[in-house]
């Protein structure tokens, strides 16, 4: 298509495939040759502004993007008609003029500061200079708009980074030709509103390049000035905050200290604001106290003298964080102010002892003044109000919540224990007075502050958590908020619970009794399992009334499935700590009705909702052995050591309920073989058994290995895979097991050779899993890779397939596969044998993968391979690499024969210590023992920086191959 027709197309054509099509077709033209031709054309006052503004667009790319193309004999040319176009459009279309002045920009961004020293004062003279085919007012405007955009610009600009040092510091002196221009413009008095508005944008813009406050004092005065004006309220906020906001301000202490006074200054309109519900003023206001407050804390603290001035700044924040009304609904500010007082508490807590103890003295107060402040905007409003408020709405405010939470819990470490002991006795007061009855919303907001600190600091040796155990049943529970929090606050003081057993009967009623609400579903399932798990100890007496209460929910399908599953896990946590008959009595109670059930759904024919129902008692059961740990392994030593109850004897009752389900579960298998998610629960239910029992699930290998095996014969899934690899984890290397485990892996390595057979790309994950399950058995049993019948070639032409892998986490696998394969190969013959005479093919697999067919996420994990390739396999190594990079193109097109030569020299040159004497030249194994072998940590230590080495020249020489190195695109690489 002709460039007209395509912006054509690109404008106004409806079939988006046309668009689309334009579009790409477009942006090639704008990086073309073509133009710097068809650009200025494009801008001809008689083009529509659709297309002017394409012209000014591909100006700016061929400027900014293609700098080195412009011969120097041709800048000042085009300087000249960027300027003669500027003018020609400041009276006409705006987005036009705004795209010209950015190209005018990015030019003098490249030219300054040799090629066109003085670059700002030449616009200034350039547009102040009278024209009298253009209106005054619209040069101002249209120097106002270059000026904006130039700071802008230079902050996106691609330039090297020892340029943009030189750029920003001529462009902070150059201020001295634009502000004291803004001055004079904000105090005219005839400049009108949108010309002033201009005027503030633009010294915002200018303020961003680190400019010195002190040269800023007389705009963000004329600022403040214009915070009256409700036109320019907003601009004049902008300009503000972002001069105070700028990093290098805190080095002008005094200009800051002449700040302090106005800012206080605009209480009276904040009040006036807040009380005519003006939300935008008081947010606005709001933003610039936290700015000055928030940006320069430590600065303003410093200056003790000055105290006073600065506490009346911090306590117009707190009117800021207490600002009437309920956030979001009726206020948005109070959010903004937070940040600060974490700010304050930091640097105040930063000062030496002598100099803390002072400020502590003046801000003690003034953050449990905070506390009741945030305890009180965390409110909920009434019922009838919090009704008409939307599910947004709802989340915010949650969200909100949790800030205050933090904030709560942070102020905890400037107050301590005086914080607990002030909220206990405010909860104390407001539940014993009965002359005046509290509304629920200040009983909640002070649990939720209690919640907030128990949750993450240590409440254990705190004398006020007794009392709040014994208020906490004579609160009056009317209301699921207030519920849901004396929920979660009996959860956060669990672990004081189970360090004060006497307490539980306290609050335990109240949670079973709130677990037949399912509006409290969450809270009180997690606070359950929290108890259970810390205080399982001290649970026997309780134990059978939980299981009862549990057992009713739980058949009454009161919770939603994952809520569920939580129970599931306190149970197994409650049932721990019982004895063996007392575990396998209440399993037999629990799961009967389950097991029933399944049974009655083994017979069905398989449909969408026998699965569901399916899926979810077999997730039960999963969650129940998740958790039910006879032998404690997870408990930690101080609690084993003081509660540990004495080894059970004989079986143990998740492998006797196994058992005795194991024929049920093959039955549910075999009609269902052909569902992923069915074979995914059945496979859970033994894995978290055996994360859980170790040692104590070996009864069940031989049988469980035996069925994994006719399941995965008959329909390969990934999940059987991650299962073996569990089993071949904990069991192969105990003799009794190893028979079934070895069987059981050379059937899934047989089938899954078959399946690459007949073409593996529509199977990632069992890729993936079969890899893994490889990796583990060279971790934890390498004898099985002696096996007669397992055919290690096969193996590993499959591992270097998969490599070749589009989904990352597959190749990553297959990496780790090498990783432990390659160390092998002089312990075990079969390994040694195929590396050597296949390995080439395995080095052409990984610099193809380094080269760019593979993600660069995945660099590290190929440097790997690198590494061992050279630890173990170097005289090879030296051949095969020689050979690879001889074939021309590889392993990527873009780099030369000298950048391969130099990467194969750089990869055989970081040999393992062990084989070197510090130098370069690789030595046979074994040929100076001394080096190292009395100083391992120094061994470790080399290789560990040898291994970081190869990874960043393979990450180097990836960015060569991909034709990215030097580019924008690997700054964060």
């Amino acid at each position: 298509p002709s460039l007209f027709q395509a912006l054509h197309q690109l404008y106004y054509d409806p079939n988006i495939e046309n668009k689309n099509l334009a579009q790409k077709w477009l942006m090639q033209a704008q990086v073309s040759p073509q133009a710097w031709h068809f650009s200025w054309l494009l801008l001809h006052m008689d083009k529509v502004p659709e297309i002017q503004y394409f012209g000014a667009s591909a100006l700016h790319i061929k400027i900014s993007r293609y700098w080195n193309d412009i011969p120097a004999d041709q800048y000042e040319t085009l300087k000249s008609q960027l300027f003669t176009h500027i003018t020609r459009f400041a009276s006409g279309s705006k987005i036009v003029l705004t795209r010209l002045c950015v190209a005018l920009a990015s030019l003098a961004l490249s030219m300054m500061p040799e090629a066109w020293p003085c670059a700002v004062a030449d616009m200034v003279r350039m547009f102040q200079a009278e024209d009298s085919n253009v209106d005054g007012r619209a040069r101002c405007l249209a120097l106002l708009e270059l000026l904006t955009v130039l700071p802008e610009e230079f902050q996106t600009s691609r330039l090297p980074q020892y340029r943009k040092g030189q750029v920003r510091s001529v462009l902070a002196q150059e201020c001295g030709s634009v502000f004291p221009l803004l001055e004079q413009l904000l105090q005219q008095q005839d400049s009108p509103g949108f010309i002033k508005q201009k005027v503030l944008k633009c010294f915002s813009s200018w303020v961003q390049l680190e400019i010195p406050l002190m040269d800023c004092e007389n705009l963000i005065q004329a600022a403040f000035t214009s915070l009256q004006d409700p036109e320019l309220f907003d601009t004049a906020v902008e300009a503000v905050v972002n001069a105070i906001s700028q990093p290098d301000a805190q080095r002008y202490v005094n200009t800051l200290l002449k700040l302090i006074p106005p800012v206080l200054g605009l209480q009276e309109q904040l009040r006036q604001a807040v009380q005519s519900g003006d939300m935008e003023t008081s947010h606005g206001i709001c933003r610039i106290a936290v700015a000055l407050g928030e940006n320069h804390s430590r600065a303003l603290l410093d200056q003790v003298e000055h105290w006073q001035s600065f506490l009346a700044l911090v306590n117009m924040i707190m009117f800021c964080t207490g600002i009437p009304g309920h956030y979001p609904v009726n206020e948005t500010t109070s959010s903004l102010t937070l940040t600060f007082w974490y700010t304050l508490q930091d640097d105040i807590l930063s000062f030496e002892p002598d100099k803390q103890a002072v400020y502590q003295q003046v801000y003690r107060p003034v953050y449990f003044q905070l506390v009741d402040v945030l305890l009180h905007k965390a409110q909920f409003p009434s019922d009838e109000e919090y009704g008409f408020w939307s599910s947004d709405e709802k989340e915010q405010f949650r969200i909100y919540r949790v800030d205050i939470s933090d904030t709560l819990m942070y102020v905890y470490e400037m107050l301590g224990a005086e914080l607990l002991s002030s909220l206990y006795d405010k909860l104390g007061r407001l539940l014993t007075n009965t002359e005046q009855p509290s509304t629920w919303q200040h009983t909640e907001a002070l649990l939720y502050g209690f919640q907030s600190i128990a949750e993450t600091i240590d409440v254990n040796y705190s004398d006020v958590v007794p009392g709040l155990i014994g208020l906490i049943p004579r609160i009056s529970i009317s209301n699921v908020q207030l519920a849901d929090t004396v929920m979660f606050t009996i959860g956060a003081l669990s672990e004081w619970l189970a360090d004060h057993p006497v307490m539980i009967n306290n609050v335990l009623p109240l949670v079973l009794q709130a677990l037949g609400n399912p509006e409290l579903s969450i809270s009180s399932v997690s606070t359950l399992k929290k108890i259970c798990r810390e205080c399982k100890y001290d649970l026997p007496p309780y134990a059978a009334n939980i299981v009862a209460v549990s057992q009713e929910v739980l058949m009454k399908q009161i919770h939603k499935t994952s809520q569920c599953m939580w129970l599931m896990q306190a149970l197994g946590f409650l049932l721990s700590a019982l004895q063996v008959e007392e575990i396998l009595k209440n399993l037999h109670s629990l799961i009967t009705p389950y097991i029933q059930q399944l049974e009655k759904l083994a017979d069905e024919t398989p449909n969408p909702s026998n699965k569901l129902a399916i899926i979810h008692i077999l997730g039960l059961l999963s969650n129940l052995f998740t958790t039910l740990d006879i032998s404690h392994h997870d408990d930690d030593h101080e609690s084993t050591e003081v509660k540990k109850l004495p080894v059970q004897q004989g079986p143990n009752p998740v492998v006797v309920v196994l058992q005795q389900v194991f024929q049920l579960i093959q039955k549910v298998l075999s009609k269902w073989l052909n569902d992923a998610q069915v074979v995914e629960s059945v496979c859970a239910i033994f894995e978290k058994s055996v994360k859980t029992l170790l040692d104590d699930f070996a009864p069940m290998v031989p049988q469980l290995c035996e069925m994994l095996g006719q399941m995965y014969s008959t329909i390969p899934q990934a999940s059987a895979i991650d299962l073996t690899r569990q089993l071949v984890h904990i069991f192969a290397h105990e003799p009794a097991h190893f028979p079934p485990i070895k069987a059981l892996f050379l059937l899934v390595t047989s089938v899954t050779l078959t399946l690459f057979q007949q073409g593996p790309r529509d199977h990632p994950d069992i890729v993936d899993s079969f890899m893994q399950l490889l990796a583990q058995a060279l971790k934890r049993k390498p004898d099985l890779f002696l096996c007669s019948n397992l055919d290690v070639k096969a193996v590993f032409q499959c591992g270097v397939l998969s490599l070749k892998f589009p989904e990352a986490p597959t190749v990553k696998a297959s990496c780790g596969f090498f990783t432990e394969l390659l160390p092998r190969c002089g312990e075990i013959a079969p390994v040694g044998q195929v590396v050597h005479e296949n390995g080439k093919v395995l080095l052409q697999a990984v610099l193809e993968g380094v080269g760019g067919q593979a993600s660069r996420s995945l660099m590290d994990h190929f440097a790997e391979i690198l590494f061992a390739l050279n630890k173990h396999c170097f005289s090879y190594l030296s051949i095969w690499i020689k050979e690879a990079m001889q074939q021309d193109g590889f392993p990527s097109a873009r780099i030369s024969p000298e950048q391969k030569e130099t990467f194969s020299q750089q990869i055989l040159r970081f040999v393992h210590p062990s084989l070197s004497c510090g130098g370069n030249d690789p030595l046979p194994v074994g040929t100076c023992p001394s080096c190292f072998m009395r100083v391992p940590s120094l061994r470790l230590t080399r290789e560990r920086v040898n291994k970081r080495r190869v990874k960043e020249m393979v990450k180097e020489f990836t960015l060569l191959c991909r034709g990215l190195h030097g580019t924008e695109y690997t700054a964060d690489y």
